[in-house]
């Protein structure tokens, strides 16, 4: 959540005491208005992302094709889920921007937004094909798809650039533990995007083994060898985190904020680098049967 929400919703300052007591469906419907209100390119697209998730969900127990070791629709199911927290996310965090970075936030949100909804199209594609996404040559057909996956993946890592550099030219609303925390967030989503070059220059996700395999219980990821979608899912997620992270210092210890958030952000980078170096070296992150 922004730490700038009472200016995103128009709010009176009560007591506790008198304070209405607001369910959890009623709050998430407001956030979703306030959502769609501020960003309706990215709120949208991410709608696109429900629908996707729901219709994968639906087909799923009637769909016994299996890749990489994977019911099919899974893969289009947890991508939906990651695609629809990372455009929330961002579309959440750029409002926060005064109104002069507005203009480019909204060709920003037209190029993560389309960028998204077409990767997610090549994926379902091919799950309805019965076959992978990414990786995969097999076929003229398959290497066209997964060719265009790579150009929305570009398009939408210049996108996080220009995102990234707003940020830092325009001070984001909010205490400094969180203005540190969107920037920060975004820059380790980067780096964690640009951990998906190592899987595209070794045309698989997994160091030392095939893909596929045993692997843990609804992620796939690998049990026997190194598998770089760890980091690389760690690295994306910060966008969530590290800006959580100092919105919630910037309450409990505002002088110390800054340090912290900082410092937070340190160790979530070591910690992605240290799963990354553990994938490079075949190393499974939990190893056994499942």
């Amino acid at each position: 959540m922004s730490a700038s929400l009472p200016l995103k919703m128009t709010m009176v300052p009560v007591s506790p005491a008198s304070r209405p007591r607001v369910s959890v469906r009623a709050y998430a419907a407001d956030w979703l208005r306030v959502l769609h209100r501020v960003n309706p390119i990215l709120s949208w697209s991410g709608w696109l992302h429900v629908g996707f998730l729901l219709m994968a969900l639906v087909v799923l127990p009637f769909d016994n094709r299996v890749v990489t070791g994977l019911p099919v629709w899974v893969k289009p199911a947890k991508f939906a889920v990651s695609g629809l927290l990372y455009l929330w996310t961002l579309a959440w965090l750029l409002a926060d921007l005064p109104a002069p970075a507005q203009r480019a936030v909204r060709r920003i949100s037209w190029a993560v937004g389309v960028s998204m909804v077409a990767e997610m199209v090549c994926i379902v594609t091919q799950a309805a094909r019965g076959t992978t996404s990414h990786f995969n040559g097999a076929t003229p057909l398959d290497g066209m798809i997964f060719s265009v996956m790579g150009v929305m993946i570009v398009v939408n890592t210049v996108a996080t650039i220009w995102a990234l550099l707003l940020v830092w030219r325009h001070r984001p609303h909010g205490p400094a533990g969180y203005v540190w925390g969107v920037r920060l967030g975004l820059l380790l989503f980067l780096l964690g995007s640009l951990l998906g070059g190592m899987m595209i220059h070794l045309n698989q996700h997994t160091v030392g083994a095939p893909d596929g395999g045993p692997g843990l219980p609804g992620l796939g990821w690998s049990t026997r060898a190194g598998d770089l979608r760890i980091a690389h899912f760690l690295g994306l997620h910060s966008l969530q985190v590290v800006p959580l992270l100092g919105w919630v210092i910037s309450r409990w210890l505002p002088r110390r904020a800054v340090l912290l958030t900082w410092l937070g952000a340190a160790l979530y980078a070591a910690l992605v680098a240290l799963l990354f170096l553990q994938a490079l070296q075949g190393t499974p992150l939990v190893q056994g049967r499942f």
